[in-house]
């Protein structure tokens, strides 16, 4: 199970990212670019995955990772459970969100595992 301030956390130690509101839901961003946002009432991040991720992370278990259920999802957007989740799957799903949209100098900083930083 992953907190909403451990969602936070965890998406806002990767490089340049900010949280800024979303029509009504926190979202965050890096250069201006929206790679996840947060329902916080309902405990659902939703993020944006490269098809061929977001099939691999589905394929874990549809009931904690899968496609938003309309035309977003076949644009990979993805809804993650954050009641369900466990925190190292969600470490690797936002980076690999993060990595997608971050520009080439962001991305490079940072392993595609957990968001650490490259020595």
């Amino acid at each position: 199970m992953v907190t909403i301030s451990t969602f936070r956390k965890t998406a806002l130690a990767l490089p340049g990212v900010t949280e800024q509101p979303h029509f009504e839901k926190p979202s965050f961003r890096v250069v201006k670019k929206i790679f996840a946002t947060l329902d916080v009432k309902n405990k659902i991040a939703c993020i944006k995955l490269p098809a061929a991720e977001q099939d691999v992370f589905s394929v874990f278990d549809k009931t904690i990772i899968y496609p938003v259920p309309n035309k977003w999802g076949s644009q990979g957007w993805t809804f993650i459970h954050l009641q369900k989740v466990r925190k190292q799957m969600l470490a690797d799903a936002l980076t690999t969100a993060y990595r997608h949209v971050a520009p080439k100098k962001l991305a490079v900083l940072i392993t595609p595992d957990a968001g650490d930083k490259k020595e």
